[in-house]
């Protein structure tokens, strides 16, 4: 059933913390990647369609879901080495790779410093440009012991008003709720605020001005409303991609999984078909 519940049975410890992970399908290889402050959850509609076509592996990455929460830096400096140590885990090679905001971001960067070789990159509303950082993030940034010392109450509703910026369609509670839960406990919360500012251009201006050395075809999908990230950094990553195609999708924003998922199942489908149809 295409909206059976998510789960993440298998453990993989890096560095010591555990990351959840799981893998369906059969086929070659390829990896979906989320984004934050999500969870590999933003595939529970899509994947199962990837996994027609291809073995499929999803992971939470460290700090989000069910994977560890560290009292450490998990974003862009760690996330790329999470990847490829997951990829040499996994014994696969050249996957195709679908990923979203820091799982881009992710991809592009073990790509890019650690030499992982795709055979193909699909990127959806990417960290890739900077300046990065919404007003909240640099509130958080600039005030992060107040703001990881809310009340549970306040952050509840904090959380759950950033969430809903990120898609254009109202999340049902049921939908909402799973998104809300890794962030909810003490753990949680802290590791909550401490990602947001951890969020830095550093990372993306370590990478940024090689994309041009980007060894396979790369797929360029993005919210046409996005407020996270904006269109124009969406175009900008295009124009720095040879090759790249860019497809903006309407009435969506930030989270296209939750917006418009068929739109995100129907585009990869056709660029994977036709990285296999016969070139004349």
């Amino acid at each position: 059933m295409m909206t059976a519940q998510w789960a993440l049975p298998e453990r993989f410890s890096f560095e010591g913390q555990a990351i959840a992970w799981g893998v369906m399908g059969e086929g070659p290889p390829s990896v979906v990647m989320h984004g934050s402050p999500f969870s590999s959850r933003e595939w529970r509609r899509i994947a199962p369609w990837f996994a027609r076509h291809r073995r499929v592996f999803y992971y939470d990455l460290l700090g989000y879901g069910q994977s560890a929460k560290p009292d450490a830096d998990v974003l862009h400096g760690t996330q790329n080495r999470l990847f490829a140590a997951l990829m040499d885990h996994w014994s696969i090679e050249r996957p195709d790779i679908v990923a979203h905001d820091f799982g881009g971001s992710a991809a592009l960067r073990a790509h890019l410093l650690d030499q992982v070789d795709f055979r193909s990159l699909v990127l959806i509303d990417p960290v890739a440009i900077s300046p990065q950082g919404s007003a909240l993030v640099q509130a958080a940034k600039a005030h992060l012991e107040v703001f990881s010392g809310l009340p549970a109450y306040i952050h509840e509703a904090i959380l759950r008003a950033y969430i809903s910026a990120a898609v254009k369609h109202s999340l049902r509670e049921e939908e909402m709720q799973p998104y809300l839960e890794p962030w909810l406990s003490d753990e949680g919360r802290k590791a909550f605020w401490r990602q947001i500012a951890q969020m830095d251009d550093k990372y993306s201006e370590e990478v940024e001005g090689r994309y041009g050395e980007i060894r396979c075809p790369v797929v360029i999908l993005w919210g046409a409303e996005d407020t996270f990230i904006p269109l124009k950094d969406g175009e900008e990553l295009a124009r720095r991609i040879p090759g790249a195609s860019f497809t903006i999708i309407p009435a969506a924003k930030h989270l296209v999984q939750e917006d418009a998922p068929e739109a995100i199942v129907a585009a990869v489908l056709e660029f994977w078909r036709g990285l296999e149809e016969p070139r004349h």
